[in-house]
């Protein structure tokens, strides 16, 4: 089975030469909360691997294709930043490398939308990982239902980032209410969301979420947050349709058994609960084919 890893992340050489000080001198200080740290163990929450790292990863997990996705940064001049190494990065490997832009309604109407247009033309697929929460914007914000407008009109998938309200406190962790996102899906039927981390299992506690097709929920990080019978408590509730599988690397999801990241774990988890091509695989290509 082929498999698609719809949700990583990955950063430019002067990001991963020392994380912690381009932080504090681009002012991104909530990434650095979630992303540097280690935990009580002494292991790094994540890894920091160049492009060709993660080639090689993938190779040895057997993903065929990874998309990248984009940060919820605090600073808006670091949506393009990223957005521009994203662009290179799919042209050096338009076979195996796909990736959404992110941005920062607080950059404005127009520098928003024109940054919108160039990763656009650069190849980029979608648009996220997004967090208004995070990033100190309102779901209502206008220049944000601008960009949701353009999504729909572009058929560019849109990911946001979800808190489950009802985890465990760890640092950086930021409210996410899970009716707003109900409220986004409402308003906007046109644009295809996808709810990261099983969506703080929305469907699960809102039954009438079930019904917002326009709703899917990737599997990032699910070890860390669930056990395995996830996978069958969202098979009961939803069409698998709606389930993308992503697994959030270079995030470590298996600290415990290992002290590097690394994606295999998840897949070999995800088939031994019974995802099939669907949600490893076809349901991405979906998204993503205009």
């Amino acid at each position: 089975m082929k498999v698609i890893d719809s949700h990583v992340h990955l950063y430019p050489p002067e990001l991963n030469a020392d994380p912690t000080a381009w932080a504090v001198k681009r002012g991104e200080l909530h990434w650095a909360k979630l992303c540097t740290r280690r935990r009580k163990d002494a292991i790094a929450v994540q890894g920091f691997p160049c492009v060709e790292e993660l080639l090689r990863e993938m190779d040895r997990a057997g993903v065929e294709r990874a998309v990248l996705l984009g940060w919820y940064w605090e600073q808006a001049e670091t949506c393009p930043w990223q957005n521009r190494f994203y662009g290179k990065c799919v042209r050096a490997h338009p076979d195996r490398l796909l990736a959404y832009a992110t941005i920062h309604p607080g950059a404005g109407h127009w520098p928003t939308l024109g940054e919108l247009h160039r990763a656009r033309d650069e190849g980029l697929v979608g648009i996220g990982e997004l967090s208004p929460h995070s990033q100190g914007y309102g779901v209502d914000d206008p220049v944000l239902r601008e960009v949701l407008t353009l999504a729909a009109d572009w058929k560019m998938p849109v990911n946001l980032h979800v808190t489950d309200p009802g985890s465990g406190k760890y640092p950086g962790r930021v409210e996410t209410p899970l009716a707003d996102f109900v409220r986004l899906a409402r308003a906007f039927p046109r644009t295809k969301f996808t709810l990261a981390h099983w969506g703080g299992l929305l469907p699960l506690v809102d039954p009438d979420a079930r019904d917002l097709g326009n709703i899917y929920y990737d599997t990032a990080a699910s070890p860390l947050l669930y056990g395995s019978d996830i996978w069958g408590r969202f098979a009961a509730a939803l069409p698998p349709e709606r389930i993308i599988f992503g697994s959030d690397y270079p995030l470590n999801v298996y600290p415990q058994l290992a002290a590097e990241p690394e994606m295999s774990r998840l897949i070999a988890e995800a088939r031994a609960a019974g995802a099939g091509e669907a949600i490893m695989r076809e349901n991405a290509l979906r998204l993503f084919t205009r």
